[in-house]
């Protein structure tokens, strides 16, 4: 292909060549008959590394599509949009279980990592090469919902539109923070919930820590667990309040939710049973949901509702 030449992608899965099975696969379509095959994501397309790269980021664009659409469609979410007050095309916007929250009794926020991601997705690394259940939040929302929560989707790395022909920052989001202080100020605080359970991914960790840092009379009060999965925070900025109801399910060869050391200034760290830190959200997920649901008991309990539960492993660290 010249220099001068711009390939262009298609917009959808199935002119990709691609499709999820059953078991919520990418698999290959046959071009004679259109059906799904056996085979896998095939990333050597080209002949160029670089053209490969654009195909492999274009079809994520894609998918980043389909998932919104499965959120709405098949797991009945609806978009909130972020600012409010501005057109949608201006707008960016998160996912939740209810149109409007109106003081949900169990609150439980999912925020994502860094980089390409977007709401609704733990890691599109996974989507593509192992299967929608791993790479994306679809797990933790039915598994909530199963327990009577209503969750609220971040979106915090959908910070610019083209508007006119002009790329601008969206306004309360145009950094991963301020998208978490825009949700957490425009939906969270006004639907006055009882109480908040967050899990946080990766750089979606340094996000909660910094609205810990903002908000403590929330996090107080309101937040009564946060699970994050291999977060890279720092430390040194983590609120006294968080290690007392935080826990990071981080990559280790150990068994999944074996305690492990940490420094006095950290949140308390748990094998999340896998060596890869892209799928500690998913391989942790059953000893979180214990540990949110351990620690919805005791809030109860803190606030006279019911008796005191039994402690959640490792609580005596």
């Amino acid at each position: 292909m010249a220099a001068s030449e711009e390939r262009t992608y298609p917009i959808t899965l199935e002119g990709f060549g691609y499709g999820f099975n059953e078991e919520g696969k990418l698999r290959q379509l046959d071009k004679d008959t259109g059906k799904l095959t056996d085979r896998v994501f095939d990333y050597q397309v080209y002949t160029s590394l670089s053209e490969n790269q654009a195909h492999y980021e274009a079809l994520g664009d894609v998918i980043t599509q389909y998932v919104y659409e499965r959120l709405e469609e098949k797991e009945g979410l609806k978009k909130l949009y972020v600012p409010a007050d501005v057109p949608p095309e201006e707008a960016t916007f998160v996912f939740s279980t209810g149109e409007k929250l109106d003081r949900p009794k169990k609150l439980l926020v999912l925020i994502h990592g860094s980089g390409v991601v977007r709401a609704g997705q733990w890691a599109r690394s996974l989507i593509i090469n192992d299967c929608l259940d791993s790479g994306t939040q679809i797990p933790y929302i039915r598994r909530g919902r199963e327990l009577g929560y209503e969750v609220l989707l971040l979106n915090t790395n959908d910070n610019y539109r083209t508007v006119k022909g002009v790329r601008k920052p969206i306004r309360g989001s145009r950094n991963p923070t301020e998208h978490a202080v825009t949700v957490l100020e425009q939906y969270i605080l006004a639907s006055r919930p009882e109480s908040v359970a967050i899990v946080a991914h990766s750089y979606g960790g340094v996000v909660t820590v910094e609205l810990a840092q903002r908000f403590p009379d929330f996090f107080r009060d309101k937040v009564f667990a946060v699970g994050f999965t291999d977060s890279v925070h720092a430390s040194s900025l983590v609120p006294e309040a968080l290690k007392k109801i935080g826990r990071n399910w981080v990559t280790a060869k150990d068994p999944l939710d074996t305690p492990l050391t940490i420094t006095k200034h950290d949140i308390p760290r748990h094998s999340a049973g896998h060596i890869k830190h892209e799928m500690t959200s998913y391989s942790c997920m059953s000893a979180l949901f214990e540990f949110l649901e351990s620690r919805y008991a005791e809030f109860r309990t803190n606030r006279g509702e019911e008796p005191r539960s039994k402690k959640a492993k490792g609580d005596e660290l």
